[in-house]
């Protein structure tokens, strides 16, 4: 049976087709047009919407060359591939201005959090904070119901509560349930994500064998409204900030040189220092407070505990007891064995069982029962 076959045969969610209308958040790129075309040769109803969140002329010049148009999105040849992908599969797309938005709840976020010394996750504002929120008052204003996207992720339902979960996708290589940790009940009770039985390769298989224009396009890797991936620049020019240089220092105090300020470094850097020591040293904190780097040896960046807030639970409302674990602390890293704390109504003490490389403020911690995302937080 091939690919395509096995899928219509499925039930995305544990809903049937029989023309239920779908809204699809249609990116530009093969996962999403994949997932419209799954949804449409399953007899759904789906309807695209292509989301404009950023106006790249903001950017910098000099940075619209192919490479970096190549790993980005959201961008207007994005919006343009979306529509040929939808003609294509015979559905109707439309495009949906929420520039105003994605700044308010994604960006302004972002620049404020660099300049307090945290790195952030912008992709996991953007999951719940816009896309699934916001895309769900739009499917209603177009009769949808339920609303997918080209996640790889799966979404279930616990017959004993009736409570939504949300589980990593098939291929391990893929999954992106850590960016979606921060879904609601109500917005998991109308997810849908076709592709989370499938791998890259199948999905472009499938992409390929229905003439998809997107079927061969670039993933994209950085962040969206920082196409070059010169995260200080950008802050520099959205804040209207100008350079604000400090201090390299040591974890006894002693001054090491001069840095380029707090907005160019994060936990764990090594490259880019411009310091000259008789041992490999990294970044092991940064204080905004004083425009303070704080420099050290690889063996100063391991630790076992960590507080998260800004919390979401998903199998549960809250954590009566203290559970085991695995947890991720960035969306590369491995998921490590933790006992994971609820110490108060919105703070989780997370307390591995060895110690972590680099565990830094801003980032998402992600709680896992085996395939079961139990939820997360914003490390503080």
């Amino acid at each position: 049976m091939s690919i395509l076959s096995r899928k219509r045969n499925a039930e995305f969610g544990g809903f049937g087709g029989s023309l239920e209308r779908v809204a699809v958040a249609m990116s530009g790129g093969v996962d999403s047009s994949t997932a419209a075309l799954l949804l449409k040769d399953a007899s759904y109803d789906p309807i695209g919407l292509s989301m404009q969140l950023w106006d790249q002329r903001r950017n910098r010049e000099g940075t619209e060359n192919a490479a970096v148009r190549a790993t980005r999105c959201c961008s207007p040849d994005d919006l343009y591939d979306a529509r040929a992908a939808a003609a294509r599969i015979g559905i109707p797309c439309y495009v949906v201005d929420f520039q105003k938005e994605f700044e308010d709840s994604v960006v302004r976020p972002f620049v404020e959090e660099y300049l307090r010394g945290r790195t952030p996750s912008p992709c996991v504002h953007c999951n719940s904070r816009l896309k699934f929120d916001h895309l769900t008052r739009m499917a209603e204003d177009v009769g949808a119901d339920r609303v997918a996207t080209g996640h790889y992720a799966r979404a279930a339902r616990n017959d004993q509560n009736g409570r939504f979960l949300l589980l990593q996708a098939r291929d391990k290589n893929k999954d992106q349930s850590y960016f979606l940790f921060g879904l609601t009940q109500e917005q998991l009770a109308r997810a849908m994500f076709p592709l989370g039985d499938l791998t890259k390769q199948e999905v472009r298989e499938i992409a390929r064998s229905h003439g998809l224009p997107t079927a061969e396009k670039a993933e994209s890797q950085e962040i969206c409204f920082v196409p070059d991936g010169d995260y200080a620049g950008f802050i520099e020019r959205f804040s209207a900030r100008p350079p604000r240089y400090g201090r390299f220092i040591d974890a006894d105090g002693n001054d090491l040189g001069e840095n380029k300020g707090v907005i160019h470094y994060t936990v764990g850097q090594r490259r880019g220092l411009g310091l000259s020591m008789p041992y490999p040293v990294y970044v092991v904190e940064v204080r905004p407070e004083d425009d303070a780097v704080v420099i050290g040896k690889d063996e100063e960046l391991y630790s076992k505990t960590l507080h998260a807030r800004d919390i979401n639970l998903i199998p549960v409302d809250r954590l009566d007891s203290p559970i085991k674990a695995r947890v991720k602390i960035r969306y590369k890293h491995t998921e490590q064995p933790a006992s994971v704390l609820q110490i108060d109504d919105d703070i989780l003490r997370i307390e591995f069982d060895e110690p972590q490389r680099a565990i830094t403020k801003g980032q998402a911690a992600v709680i896992y029962d085996g395939e079961t995302v139990i939820g997360g937080g914003t490390i503080v």
